[in-house]
């Protein structure tokens, strides 16, 4: 999305400009959406092909666990296949660290404070240093040092910031500072108050992120909320939304969270019925599968018009939405009717519904 399209109130916070692969994050980059892969990674085809159903959502970064050396040494492989940057996600072993930089990951996520000794720390660096990767400091709440949780009585926002910024300050005493940030609670406040408290100590790129937020329902409304109030408030320059559920779904809330705030492109234009006991068709299953063809038509055409679409699954309203919006289906006891600006064409078979309103969709020109 470029700078003019962004809302004149949205005022960004300023972030220094590094690069995932050739993803940019921070600075005026636009704000990009990550997941991370569920596979066993040592399992090649099923993360290379997680990977591809991630991208052709619309994700723009890719993370992968890597906990042992199997996972590293399949990594170049799946960078190979990758058409998105993959990012190593490594915890208490530097050396798988220094596997993956040599695999072509994009970037490397640890801590340094659980990789062992300074002379550990100093070798990933190097071997990212030489590789132009970032790292992103990641803290989250279940997983502080003991001595700031005593400090501060727990997991705090406060203590939060503090376990990133001490491992900032490892990175930074060894000259390197291409560096993102992440201090992810499991909660809405907590997680807010950190990277508010997080924005005011630090130019670093943040990586924004309810970590463990929970299943599909209340994993995205807290992920929603929480990211929602710092976008809003210009924090943050990439994203994650973590669910207890599929990569491609978090990419669909990340994305849609994003557009809501019109830091995005926006995505298809739909309107759905709650559906009724009048309803004499399967209106769930077809606008879900009208809302999937729309989003794969314009991944691959982004510059497509992009037509106001509604699905109605009875007589009673659907004839008036269809008037509305630009091209509508209407449906009836198995059947739908198709709407082209407010002009009834034809009746199709459920089965042809999706078909029939796709193909207007691919022949819409603006008025």
């Amino acid at each position: 999305m470029s700078a003019h399209d962004i809302p004149s109130f949205y005022k960004r916070r300023h972030t220094r400009l590094i690069h995932v692969g050739s993803v940019p994050v921070g600075g005026d980059a636009a704000i990009s959406v990550q997941t991370m892969t569920k596979t066993d990674t040592r399992d090649v085809d099923a993360t290379v092909a997680q990977i591809h159903d991630v991208a052709q959502a619309g994700c723009d970064i890719v993370r992968v666990a890597v906990p042992d050396s199997v996972a590293a040494e399949a990594l170049a492989e799946i960078c190979r296949q990758s058409s998105i940057p993959v990012v190593a996600d490594i915890h208490f072993d530097y050396r798988l660290a220094l596997l993956a930089a040599e695999s072509g990951v994009g970037g490397l996520r640890i801590n340094p404070g659980n990789i062992g000794s300074r002379e550990h720390v100093e070798a990933v660096v190097v071997a990212a240093r030489e590789r132009a990767l970032p790292i992103r400091i990641g803290v989250n709440g279940g997983s502080l040092e003991d001595d700031i949780c005593t400090k501060h009585g727990g997991s705090t926002p406060a203590a939060l910031v503090e376990s990133a910024l001490r491992h900032v300050a490892i990175l930074e005493d060894l000259d390197f500072n291409d560096i993102k940030i992440s201090v992810k609670a499991s909660d809405v406040w907590r997680t807010v108050q950190a990277y508010r408290l997080l924005s005011h100590e630090s130019d670093y790129p943040l990586h924004l992120g309810v970590t463990e937020a929970g299943t599909f329902v209340s994993g995205t409304v807290r992920s929603s909320v929480a990211m929602g109030m710092l976008l809003s408030e210009g924090i943050g320059d990439t994203i994650r939304v973590s669910l207890t559920d599929t990569p491609v779904r978090e990419v669909q809330v990340g994305l849609e969270l994003l557009r809501s705030l019109e830091l995005r492109a926006p995505g298809p234009r739909v309107t759905s019925c709650p559906t009724c006991g009048r309803c004499q068709v399967d209106i769930m299953s077809v606008s879900g599968e009208v809302e999937q063809a729309l989003e794969a038509y314009y991944q691959k055409h982004p510059e497509a018009p992009r037509p106001l679409v509604a699905v109605m699954g009875c007589m009673v309203n659907g004839p008036g939405e269809a008037r509305e919006a630009d091209i509508a289906i209407a449906g009836g006891k198995g059947k739908f009717a198709l709407y082209v600006r407010g002009q009834h064409r034809r009746t199709v078979s459920e089965a042809e519904a999706v078909n029939a309103l796709m193909e207007e969709v691919h022949h819409w020109k603006k008025p």
